[in-house]
Order: C-alpha cells, then structure tokens, then sequence
C-alpha cells in the first residue's frame, strides 16, 4: 500500500522547452474584460468564443432563460438549440460544444460541488449529448465571470483559448508545438500558464487526445493540479465523443486561470445554511462510509465484488453477470498494489468523499510511454468493469494500462469497452477473423489484442480504423459488407441511438432496461441507475413501482446537472435512519440537504415538487430537440435483445435453472410444459414474454412523462411544466396524433 509519505514528485516538465513551445504561440485575439462579480451563484454571463475568426463575444444571459433552464445543462442545451437547425451535424460549422457549470457549483462547504456539463450534437448519435464532468475548470470558469462558454466556428490551425479570471483576459492562440496526448498537454499548459509551481492548482486545462483526431468516441480531458502528488490529473466528459467535436473545430485546448479559492465566492444568499448543511453532510461520511461503501478507500471501483454476486458485472459483451475470476479484481488488490491511502482525493475542494482515486507510480508495458511511470486516474467501476470483465480481462495490471491509455488518447473508456467486447464476439463467431483484423486475435480474455488495438485505434493505422468508429457504425459496416446475420449483430451490439452501453448487465431488471432505453442521449445510467434499487435491494419490485422510478429518477437526476453537483453524494453514501424513511431509495433527508443548499445559495426556496419541475422542463426540452433532429421517438427507444435477455444458447443454458423456472413462474407455463420444450422454443418463448414486458414499460412510461404513446411531448404537459415555448410547439404540434 502505497502512503502519502511515499509520494514524489514526478512527470517534472524542462522549463526551456516549455518557453520554446510558449515562443512559438502567435497571438490572434486578445481581449480585456472586467470580470462579472457572482450574484447568489450566478454571473448571468455568458462567453461566446468562435475559432473561425478568433473573435469573443460575451452577452447577457437573459432573464427568461435562466427562469426556464436553471443553469448547467439547461443552459447547454437552450445555446446549442439556438445555434443549430434540424439539419445540423456534428461536423457542421453551427454545431457548437457548450459548457456550464450552474449555481451551486463551486460551493466548499458541500461534497461533490466541482460538476459542470457539456453538450454538443454528438458524431456518434446525430442527436445531443451531454456529459457531466469533474476537475477545476467548471468553478475557476463561473469565478472567472461567466456562467457559459460556448465554442464555435473551426480554424484552419490548432488553437489554444486562455482565460485569466484574476488578469480579466481572453485570448485565442496559434499553439503548434504542445504534444497532443492528455497527460503531457495538461502538464505541459499547466507548467506555461502557471507563476511558479504553486501556481499550477490555480491552472485547468481542457483537451482531447490523439485519438480525437479521427475517433468517433473520442471525449474531453479536464484538468485539476495534485500538489500531492506534484502531478495534473484528469477528469473525463466522456460520452458521445465530445472531442472529435473539440478537435474537428481545430482546438488543441481551453485554459482557464483562478487565484483565490475561498468558501464565498458564490456571494450566496445565506452561507449560515450553506455551512450548517455540509456540517452535517461531512460527519455523516465520516461515521458512514467505512460501514457502507468505503468510497474514501477504495473510490466507485468498490462495487464490483457486488454486481459480480448478482449476476450484473458485464461479462464477455454482457453475456455474463460475472467472472469466476472476480477475486483477481478486488478492490483490495487495487488498494495494496496501487491506490495511495491518506490522499485527499476530491476533485474539487471541499469534497468529503474523496472518491477520485489514483494508481500512483504505475509502470506502462506497452506502447508509446512504454517504460514510464504515470498515474492513472481510478479505475472507476465503469471502466474497470468495461475494460476489464467485459471483455475477458481480469488482470489489474491491464485493466489500468487500458484505462491510461483511454485518458491520454483520449478515448471515452466505456464506449472503448463495451466497443471492444462487441468486437470480440464478433471475432469468436467469425464475423469478424484474421484477415479483416489485420491479424489481431480478438478473442475474449486476449490482453495483448486489446491493448494493441487501442495503439493502432490512436495511430489510425489498420483495424484502428475500424475500432474508432464505435459499435453502430461497425455493426452497418459488417452488415454492409455481409461478414454476419443483420439480425444477430443488431442483438448483441450493446449500443442504443448510437451510444454504446455502461457497465451494468440489466437481463434481470426492467426497470434498468428502461433506465437505457428511454433516456434522451443513449444508454447511460446517470438518467434512471435503478439496478441497486430494483435487483439489489429490491426497493421498486412491482411492475407499477418501476414504471414510477422511471418517472421519478430521470426528473431527480437531471437537476443535479442543472446546478453543478455530482450525483455519488446523494446515494452512494446515505444517513444512518435512511432505512427508516417512508422513501429510502430516495434518500429524503438527502434531497433536503440540497433544497437547503440551492436556498442558501440563491435565495429561492423550493419544494421537492418545484425541483422535480425544473428538471422537467429540460429534460422536455431536451426530448424535443431530438425529435427537431429526426430522433426522439418510440422506435428510437428500442433497445438490443441483449439487453433484455439470453442472445444465444450458451447463455441460456448458462441460467437455464433460473430461464425455465421464468417461463413457469412469469410467462405461465407449466412445468410439464417447459420440460417438453426444445431449447430453442424455449428461448422463443422467453424473448417474446420480455420484449413484451419492455413494450408494456414503455406503455406505462411515456403517459407518466406526459408524453404520446409515440414519446412526443403532449402540449398540454408542456403548458403544465411551463414549456410550452413556441419554438417547441412547431416541433411537437403535428406530430400530435402521429401513431407509433
């Protein structure tokens, strides 16, 4: 076990080489601006940098707006939304990638106040994406003046943006000269904007990777400073492939600068709430995370033993809900071998839970830092489970290699995993072989294969090329080019609007099926993360209760992207008596907390009611603006059989015991009946009960939403909520009565 007396300072970058690529910046815009002092959490501010020209504009946000959209990803969407048509794509000039913290972020006083989010119009769903994000940049942007920034335009050369809040100065650079890959751009940006080296915590940095090139699941890498460590660590807006956005528009990077980090910035309406409200929070994780999820220890990897124990922890392209060779993986190999224990390890100020892990002095075998000792940001649950299981591998080793790799190339490492497993089953069904591989033998459990394919993905040499297209367009392609059955392929590319899956295998829970499906950017759990509550702790177990999460918990979740929280304190750890409570799924006395907290902060007091109605209001907002980009609707939500139950036979005989016993104890049959069955009128009968089961969901789902029994928005939900925006009406009125 590696202690925090053991850590020294390393990745040290040469000061003159620094200067020389600092020499070689020409400046094409430079801009001075008074700073926007906070207001009860806002600065109502919002910069509009367009690379085309180097030009910086910054504007009001108007009142309306932030009555309407809150903040966060409601700004994110309503400035995209403004800036595109229906026929807008990733690749057009109008699409923009826009960013914004909301009104709480920045805060100390409370675990998980770093978030922002940042949407764009994704290469690989054609529809928005949003992705949370940690790391400083979010609050040293809101105290730099701005509540937004939006990007837009392209240039014709790589350029780096650079804002001083302390200074009041923007400017947009030539940067030609600064390595590509993310954990040398973000030391080497860093080093070049920062004083001295104390100054380096003062500095963030956004950037993409190598691979964001020419990769379609390639994401943005935000920075924050270790001084721990001596080292820029990086945090991950990993979904939808953000960075090919970032680097189609030719920008190498954002830099944001902020001296004097203090717990009122915000300038909030009460910070006696504020303060008394993280008390209370703080001694909370201190009595109850070690009895419950050891998130201070071990970080979000520690759940990996328990999906594992109830068939979740994808494995082998979810197939499987487990590994025999689980122990390989457990969090205390994790802990002994890599993970520094005492480290403060918040990836913003203040955060209690301390949840951002790292391995410390980790040895690359393989690839271009071959040698080399990193650190490696985790591992998360999400990209331990995808890189790992997944795909065969249980070896902590690679799993961290894979893991480095993904960051610094740039690679969102849940689409890489889930990508790859898919590419594996292809392999060991011979839609995919030698030849067309390049001669990579994708076998599950194959490290080697693996770890050379995502060399080959960041080069864009061979089946890289294949790789960096994601599953929706590698599953076209082998269909395009006859390599396998259309049907069988469509069945297990764990992919939905485009978007590949998160780690968590749903065959045993509806309500996780939906929590997919039905969500606006693609299956990704942070709309509705049921499965702890529906197979785990059996907390939603009627069919009703389901499809009420399904309206509940997408409402909830969206807020905290709305104001600038992370989404871990609110359940990951709960409050001694939450058991007690009449809702304790919801976590009661939790959502108070942040009823206190968006108070405190704003001087605008709200029920629980009124937070699930701002939420709504975007997530309406954000369903309509699919549907204006040809998505959105009831087919759309469709989801992969794989999802839903067993694709082939070994994995129904796999859970044959618990398959047969469904057909009896669900479907209806007797067990005379079952017994006289083949094994693939079996199968028949099991997909036909659970395709059917998906479509009453759905059925039960959508007029909860307030929506058609095609997914569009009704318009007289949208009068009800508040949203009934004439923009959104012309998009929504003739399709009305537009059956499924």
């Amino acid at each position: 076990m590696i202690k925090m007396c053991d850590i020294r300072k390393y990745h040290d970058v040469d000061p003159a080489e620094i200067q020389r690529m600092k020499e070689a910046h020409v400046v094409l815009n430079h801009v001075d601006y008074k700073p926007q002092p906070i207001v009860k959490g806002y600065t109502d501010k919002i910069l509009t940098i367009d690379v085309t020209d180097a030009s910086v504009k910054i504007a009001d946000i108007p009142a309306e707006v932030k009555e309407k959209f809150t903040g966060g990803k409601g700004y994110c969407l309503r400035y995209l939304w403004d800036a595109t048509n229906a026929n807008t794509r990733w690749d057009s000039p109008e699409n923009e990638i826009v960013m914004s913290a909301g009104p709480i972020a920045g805060i100390t006083q409370y675990a998980g106040t770093g978030k922002m989010l940042v949407c764009t119009i994704s290469p690989m769903t054609d529809i928005p994406i949003d992705s949370n994000v940690g790391g400083f940049f979010g609050p040293y942007l809101k105290f730099s003046g701005f509540d937004a920034i939006e990007l837009k335009g392209q240039a014709e050369e790589d350029v780096i943006i650079v804002i001083d809040g302390n200074k009041g100065t923007i400017s947009v650079e030539k940067a030609p000269l600064e390595h590509m890959d993310a954990h040398l751009m973000g030391e080497e940006l860093t080093a070049m904007y920062a004083d001295n080296e104390n100054d380096r915590k003062h500095v963030a940095v956004v950037c993409a990777g190598s691979a964001a090139e020419h990769c379609n699941i390639s994401m943005l890498n935000f920075t924050f400073y270790d001084p721990n460590r001596g080292v820029v660590r990086l945090k991950q807006a990993g979904r939808g492939g953000i960075g090919r956005v970032f680097r189609h528009k030719k920008i190498k990077a954002v830099v944001c600068k902020y001296q004097g980090i203090k717990n009122d910035l915000n300038n909030v309406h009460d910070i006696s709430i504020i303060n008394k409200t993280g008390v209370k929070y703080h001694r909370e994780m201190a009595t109850q995370d070690p009895k419950q999820n050891n998130m201070r220890k071990i970080g979000t990897a520690n759940t990996m033993k328990i999906l594992n124990d109830y068939d979740i922890l994808p494995t082998h392209n979810f197939k499987f809900g487990g590994t025999p060779n689980i122990a390989e993986m457990h969090p205390q190999v994790f802990i002994e071998k890599w993970l520094t224990q005492g480290a403060a390890d918040g990836c913003w100020y203040g955060c209690s839970m301390a949840c951002a892990k790292a391995a410390d002095h980790f040895e690359l075998l393989t690839g271009p830092y071959k040698g080399q000792k990193v650190v490696v940001d985790g591992p998360e649950y999400e990209t331990a489970a995808g890189v790992g299981p997944n795909c065969g591998i249980t070896d902590p080793q690679v799993i961290l290699e894979l893991n480095f790799y993904c960051d610094t190339y740039g690679l969102d490492t849940i689409s890489w995993g889930t990508m790859c497993a898919f590419l594996m089953e292809c392999y060991e069904n011979g839609i995919l072989n030698k030849e067309r591989t390049g001669g990579l033998e994708l076998n599950f459990g194959n490290a080697a294969a693996a770890l050379e394919l995502i060399h080959l993905t960041a080069k864009n040499e061979g089946f890289g090329k294949i790789a960096a297209l994601g599953s929706h367009k590698q599953k076209e392609l082998f269909i395009k080019n006859g390599w396998g059955d259309a049907a069988f392929l469509n069945d297990i590319a764990m992919e939905q609007k485009g978007l590949e899956y998160s780690e968590y295998g749903s065959k045993e829970s509806l309500a996780q099926q939906g929590g997919y499906g039905l969500t606006n950017k693609g299956p990704q759990h942070d709309e509705a993360w049921l499965i702890f509550m529906d197979q785990v702790n059996n907390q939603i177990p009627t069919f009703d209760d389901k499809a009420e999460a399904l309206y509940y918990y997408p409402r909830f979740r969206t807020w905290f992207g709305l104001v600038g929280l992370c989404k871990l304190p609110w359940n990951d750890v709960v409050p001694e008596n939450n058991a007690l409570t009449d809702e304790p799924a919801k976590v009661p006395e939790h959502v108070d907390n942040y009823l206190n907290l968006f108070y405190g902060v704003t001087g605008k007091k709200i029920d629980r009611e009124e937070l699930l109605v701002m939420s709504e209001r975007v997530y309406n907002f954000q369903r309509i603006f699919n549907i204006r980009l040809g998505k959105g609707l009831r087919k759309h939500d469709a989801i992969p059989y794989r999802s839903m139950g067993p694709v082939t036979e070994e994995e129904y005989l796999s859970r044959q015991e618990r398959y047969d016993g469904q057909l009896v104890t669900k479907v209806g049959f007797t067990k005379e009946q079952v017994a006289a069955m083949s094994l693939a009128e079996k199968m028949a009968e099991t997909r036909k009960y659970r395709e059917g089961e998906y479509e009453k969901l759905i059925n039960a789902v959508y007029p909860k939403r307030g929506w058609t029994m095609n997914g569009v928005p009704t318009i007289e939900h949208l009068k009800k909520i508040g949203m009934d925006l004439p923009e959104l009406i012309e998009i929504v009125e003739p399709l009305q009565n537009l059956e499924p």
